[in-house]
């Protein structure tokens, strides 16, 4: 039978999710051929991961079906669509280190016999599997001792051995070197020759174009286009699919930023980064934007004295020490991407939260002053527009945004001069997001320095001054922001696409 005529090993047929206020996935339709490599691409926020998560049973759909193999496909959990024969591969390794390999590939699928593990066919049906993807690796061997491409070859054959017709990959090579790349492309490529569909999901448009078969493009929750990767001719092409429209830009030029550099970073250097070097201006806001895997928040985290990194940090002339408590001492705070675990102590009313960056600004000679601290809440809940009707009230009873505007509020009173800023307004809704857009250009009208480390291209054109281009831990760019800028370069640079990092 000619493939055209086969069967799709995936089809999706009106796929809707709705949350709250929010359509998230719009109306989808598009199909898969069996033994390919589909490739789904689209800016953050476009709807990739929730298409996934439905795919996979870890959402349910508002509306819409899914059929594989032409079979009706509703699987109402993880598990439901592993029977079904969809696996999923996410950036983040489920594999047990103290485990050899065999043990890893049949976890959760043992034979046993009066409670004692037999041998059983499943043994060599995984050991032939692996072997057929990649020989090299020793069935017997500790998974500890594997490199992360390895130990992402051992996930592609459990989920190749348990019969999965079809492997979603979500950045797979957010984490390799680029021989490990090689290795894992070889073993996608067999993987398509032995009839096994693979989604592949990357923001690296070189690998698409190298791997590929098709492709899907999301924008804004909506199908725009599945096609042959024969029949698009480059990543320009590509490009314009995805953005598809302007962005939207309320950018302002701001005249608040000095000549004065208060911050100097030079050959920034760890796991991840490569040789990063950059200053930022008092009263002024910088963008670092990047896709997954581009260093912003591996940046933030060095300059925080967080991470580890070689290099070196003067703020105010003075050099940085490394680790939290000095920066913070040297007037640097750091608003974490994951305000709920890292950024808030969630069991704790607004009013204990506000000071702990600065305790001693609240205390003299051993004593508290905890009057001065029920003043100095009450300013900033209503300096930042904290909704509230209380300032006990526990932050974890709070909405996102204004969880986020707690964390903004610890940093002020800590006197910060310079905010790092990841993901500022992640998880929160429109209102609170032009909400605390305002608390970042009022900050830097009053002389303090920000650093945005986004992956929303649309806020950091909405709020930065000067914009630092990021691709796999390199600084590649650096722009000013205006209404010269050219959208399509800037996706081009972040997606693996530019001439080389800044020096």
């Amino acid at each position: 039978m000619d493939r055209e005529q086969q069967t799709p090993v995936l089809s999706v047929v009106g796929l809707t999710k709705d949350y709250p206020g929010v359509r998230a996935v719009d109306d989808v339709t598009f199909s898969i051929e069996a033994g390919s490599v589909h490739c789904l691409v689209g800016e953050n926020g476009a709807g990739k991961s929730t298409l996934v998560k439905m795919l996979t049973g870890a959402l349910q759909p508002t509306s819409g079906s899914m059929k594989v193999r032409g079979q009706p496909f509703f699987p109402a959990n993880p598990q439901e669509a592993r029977d079904g024969g969809i696996a999923t591969l996410f950036q983040e390794m489920h594999v047990v280190d103290e485990l050899t390999v065999m043990e890893n590939l049949t976890l959760g699928m043992e034979r046993s016999r009066f409670g004692f593990l037999v041998k059983s066919d499943l043994d060599d049906r995984v050991v032939r599997t692996l072997n057929a993807i990649e020989p090299s690796i020793d069935a017997t061997a500790r998974v500890s001792s594997l490199s992360v491409a390895q130990k992402q070859i051992v996930e592609i054959a459990r989920a190749a051995s348990s019969g999965a017709s079809v492997i979603i990959m979500d950045e797979p090579t957010a984490a390799l070197s680029e021989r490990e790349v090689e290795r894992l492309f070889g073993v996608i490529r067999r993987l398509r020759e032995s009839d096994v569909t693979v989604i592949y999901i990357s923001h690296k448009l070189d690998e698409i174009f190298q791997l590929g078969d098709a492709v899907t493009v999301l924008r804004d929750g909506r199908h725009i286009a599945t096609a042959p990767l024969s029949e698009i001719a480059d990543r320009s092409d590509l490009i314009r699919m995805m953005i598809g429209r302007n962005v939207f830009q309320t950018y302002e030029p701001r005249k608040t930023a000095t000549g004065e550099t208060v911050l100097e970073a030079r050959s920034l250097a760890n796991h991840l980064l490569d040789d990063v070097s950059f200053d930022i201006k008092r009263g002024e806001i910088v963008g670092f934007y990047g896709l997954v895997g581009a260093g912003k928040t591996e940046i933030a985290r060095a300059l925080f004295g967080a991470d580890k990194a070689s290099g070196s940090i003067t703020f105010k002339g003075n050099p940085v020490g490394h680790s939290p408590r000095q920066a913070i001492e040297a007037g640097i705070a750091l608003v974490p991407e994951e305000r709920r675990t890292q950024g808030l102590f969630t069991n704790l009313s607004i009013r204990e939260n506000i000071p702990v960056m600065n305790l001693r600004k609240l205390s003299d000679k051993g004593v508290y002053r905890s009057s001065e601290e029920l003043a100095a809440a009450n300013e900033y809940v209503g300096k930042l527009s904290i909704a509230t009707d209380s300032i006990d009230k526990h932050t974890e009873k709070l909405s996102g945004g204004n969880q986020q505007k707690v964390v903004f509020a610890k940093c002020l009173f800590a006197d910060a001069d310079l905010l790092l800023l990841d993901e500022p307004t992640r998880g929160v809704d429109v209102g609170a997001k032009m909400e605390i857009y305002n608390i970042i250009k009022n900050m830097a009208d009053t002389g303090k320095s920000v650093a945005v480390f986004s992956s929303e291209l649309e806020e950091v054109l909405g709020i930065c001054d000067r914009i630092f281009l990021l691709y796999s831990g390199a600084l590649i760019e650096e722009m000013a922001n205006g209404p010269e800028v050219d959208i399509a370069h800037i996706l081009n640079v972040v997606t693996g696409g530019g001439e080389g990092a800044v020096q």
